[in-house]
């Protein structure tokens, strides 16, 4: 046995590697786990430690939505019939065409699985998604109220490797022959709850780390992670379709767990995590950035002493309530194109031919890719205009048109599909990423709130959650509405991204006021974010 001495030497001077000391395993993890919050104290700079807060909230958010696109890709897997035309799978009019060696795997995508492969599969596949949706609404508001009050380096790896558990598990059911619909219902409500803990414990640890200056651009090309993780899970389930629809959901299943031990091992929570020299050089940081050091991030050294913020005083704060309601319709836009993208992709001729559905997973990654740029433009246009409600309700009725043009002309040739794609992606995904992460930040700070640290997250899940209940809606009435008409699908969306627009006009009308008056005031030393917290206050 070691004494206590020894321990804390041990510690102090212990690395990333699980050794086992004299058979005491429970003193190895006792090293592993104070060991890693230890390490990073005295040996790295601020600045670096911003780094490794991106990049692991990267891979951290970039995972969890990997696991959560393969749904779309396999549903028409799953789901091979076309209620639209009452023929097979379109995927067999462009295999009766395609190369000898392509020909193996028809069985696999042609005969469904039961019970999807019924009538009613595609509502069968839409009760899934709002089951999912609906749960991760839910669990978001608990989420961000636990999030404060808990470590969320802590709180994060647990719903990583839980996510990662029941999205395996989802896939299990290929192997084990299960065709209970009850199975696949319960499993995917059980991953929305553990992912429902992702978005409030990335973007609290980022609003730590970051202040307010230049927020919405370093915001909007971190929150790529969202379109990253679109791509990679389309990428990963259509490569992995041809050897059975379960490995589509084992693998980002497995890498989102494997993600999650990272975040446990190396995610510094917050500048105070990791010692009072860093928590120097971020007041140093901030004041060369020009921003007030009366008004901080996180609290002081009191910070242990602050009152964590309750569910209906952080709906009282200025601007999250519209913010909110803005992002319920802009994520029911944005979800729907999530979940059915490939399965519309799969059921409109484009240049009179039907795609294969790998073939339109692929195609579908084009939206996302034009929500990364969406995002970057939103939050850089945010930042120079200092006016996140103009850029976001710009975005929005900009989606309009951009909607309408993609359904009436998308079908005229493969290239014209793939750019009216892209500057829907760029529209719609644009505002949601601004919403998600540089309005919640500044909201979970807001000068009301008096320097309070402990408000952060639940701001971040109250909008988020609010978002997820359209995000559910969305898929769902999808599932119902497509059987008929595509076009009418496409309706709902316009008016979704219209009414979205709509919701934010009395910020858009206090942001316009700020910037007519602002020339009155330059002289008189105002600051940014005061201003911003006075538009916000209407």
């Amino acid at each position: 046995m070691f004494s206590s001495i020894e321990v804390e030497n041990l510690v102090s001077s212990a690395t990333l590697e699980l050794v086992v000391v004299e058979g005491n395993l429970q003193l190895c993890f006792l090293i592993l786990f104070r060991g890693n919050q230890s390490a990073w104290k005295g040996k790295l700079s601020y600045k670096t430690h911003q780094a490794i807060v991106l990049i692991v909230t990267f891979l951290a958010y970039t995972s969890y939505h990997a696991s959560r696109k393969t749904t779309s890709i396999v549903k028409s897997a799953l789901d091979p019939q076309s209620p639209d035309i009452g023929l097979k799978f379109p995927w067999r009019i462009t295999y009766l065409s395609s190369p000898a060696e392509n020909k193996r795997v028809s069985w696999v995508l042609g005969d469904g699985w039961a019970p999807f492969n019924r009538s009613d599969g595609s509502t069968l596949l839409g009760e899934l998604d709002v089951a999912f949706l609906a749960i991760y609404a839910f669990g978001m508001y608990f989420s961000g109220h636990l999030g404060d009050r808990m470590n969320l380096r802590i709180f994060l790896t647990v719903g990583m490797v839980g996510t990662g558990l029941f999205t395996s598990l989802f896939g299990v059911g290929y192997w084990a022959n299960i065709h209970s619909f009850y199975y696949y219902l319960t499993v995917q409500m059980i991953a929305g709850l553990f992912q429902s803990t992702g978005w409030p414990s990335v973007v609290a640890v980022v609003g730590n780390w970051f202040g307010k200056k230049k927020r919405g651009l370093i915001m909007g090309i971190w929150n790529a992670h969202t379109s990253v993780g679109n791509i990679t899970g389309s990428l990963i389930a259509a490569a992995l379709l041809s050897y059975g629809w379960g490995w589509s959901f084992v693998v980002p299943g497995l890498l989102t767990a494997f993600i999650g031990l990272l975040v446990f091992l190396f995610l510094p929570v917050s500048p105070e995590s990791v010692g009072d020299d860093i928590e120097e050089e971020k007041v140093d940081s901030h004041r060369k950035n020009g921003e007030e050091a009366t008004e901080p991030l996180l609290g002081s050294d009191n910070e242990i002493k602050e009152k964590a913020v309750g569910f209906i005083e952080a709906w009282k704060i200025p601007g999250v309530a519209p913010f909110a309601l803005c992002l319920f319709f802009a994520k029911l836009v944005a979800y729907t194109f999530l979940y059915w993208l490939p399965y519309y992709i799969c059921r409109t001729a484009i240049e009179g031919k039907y795609l294969s559905s790998e073939t339109a997973g692929n195609l579908s990654t084009f939206f996302d890719v034009g929500g990364v740029l969406g995002g970057i433009l939103a939050g850089h246009i945010s930042d120079q205009l200092d006016a996140r409600a103009i850029t976001a309700a710009t975005f929005m009725y900009c989606a309009i048109p951009a909607l309408y043009f993609y359904r009436t002309y998308g079908h005229i040739s493969l290239a014209m599909n793939i750019a009216l794609m892209f500057i829907c992606g760029m529209f719609v995904n644009g505002p949601y990423a601004l919403i998600t992460t540089a309005v919640s930040a500044d909201l979970g700070t807001h000068s009301s709130l008096k320097g309070n640290s402990k408000a952060l997250a639940t701001v971040t899940a109250i909008i988020d959650g609010t978002g997820s209940v359209g995000a559910a809606i969305g898929p769902l009435v999808t599932g119902y509405i497509s059987a008929k008409s595509w076009s009418a699908v496409f309706k709902m969306l316009m008016g979704a991204a219209l009414v979205a627009g709509l919701l934010l006009t009395r910020l858009v009308v206090a942001e316009v006021a700020a910037r007519v008056s602002e020339p009155r005031h330059q002289g008189q030393g105002g600051s940014q974010s005061t201003s911003r917290d006075a538009e916000l206050d209407v």
